[in-house]
């Protein structure tokens, strides 16, 4: 490839890129009382639910450092593309953004492009391949920014979660006026708007709420033909495969990739939480 991918690691990629240098994905710190975690390939998902569980209190994270970014800029290929976790919802962007700035300062010139992704999860990863989909294209640095960017602003995200106790906790629902979550039967449908959370709906239970997401996804698609449908679930892959069942019901896309959360991701997701872009 002649173009190097760096990502927080709230990103998430298929099994298998870990072992692809071209991919490297930057480890953010969770917090669960006094148990600490890093979010990298040693990330034990059942360990960290199960401490979740048990914990009175909320998980925390801890964005990379500029320093960590820098040195993963650090590369023989051509462009470097970075993609991070929305900016409203983590310090993440500014220091991949810092890095860049100490790269430039420390060893020159060098194409760094830095995306807020304004989502997050598979939000990185759809933005993540498109970089090296145009990039295998040859297009030139500058119209592959442009392109992301394009590409970015008319992607939507979509989540149902079993518990939003950890997003409400760590201030990430400040801009829902109405928060039904609190009681066990109705479950929200939530979106994202700018980097912002926003609700977009809810049900009586979780499976009502999932035919809501799905059928939400089905109606808000634009050229579902020519984009690629992502899932990343918490640790309930059936749950993943009954929403992918339910959207391909309504409307054709070009692909679909069903993933597990790593660390940033099953934090807030929680156990049986379940993430859509398109």
């Amino acid at each position: 490839m002649n173009c190097k991918i760096v990502a927080d690691s709230c990103c998430e990629f298929p099994e298998g890129y870990e072992k692809d240098s071209g991919y490297v994905r930057i480890p953010l710190r969770l917090e669960v009382g006094q148990d600490t975690f890093i979010d990298d390939e040693g990330f034990d998902q059942a360990l960290f639910l199960e401490k979740v569980a048990a914990c009175p209190e909320s998980p925390r994270s801890s964005c990379p450092s500029p320093e960590t970014f820098k040195e993963a800029y650090r590369t023989d290929a051509e462009n470097v593309f970075v993609f991070t976790l929305s900016s409203k919802l983590s310090g993440s962007y500014n220091s991949a953004e810092l890095g860049k700035k100490m790269y430039h300062d420390e060893y020159g010139e060098k194409n760094i492009f830095v995306c807020d992704s304004e989502s997050a999860s598979c939000g990185e990863t759809q933005l993540a391949f498109k970089a090296v989909e145009w990039s295998g294209e040859g297009l030139p640095f500058e119209e592959i920014c442009r392109r992301l960017q394009d590409y970015r602003d008319k992607m939507k995200t979509y989540f149902v979660l079993d518990n939003l106790e950890t997003l409400r906790k760590n201030g990430r629902l400040t801009g829902i006026k109405a928060m039904v979550a609190t009681t066990l039967s109705i479950k929200p449908v939530m979106g994202s708007h700018k980097g912002e959370i926003i609700q977009l709906g809810q049900a009586i239970g979780n499976k009502k709420a999932l035919a809501k997401m799905a059928e939400t996804v089905a109606n808000e698609a634009v050229d579902p033909e020519e984009r690629t449908l992502m899932i990343t679930h918490c640790n309930c892959p059936e749950r993943a495969k009954r929403v992918k069942e339910m959207i391909l019901s309504k409307i054709r896309v070009k692909d679909v990739v069903i993933m597990d959360t790593k660390g940033v991701s099953s934090m807030y997701a929680n156990d049986g939480g379940v993430i859509v872009t398109l």
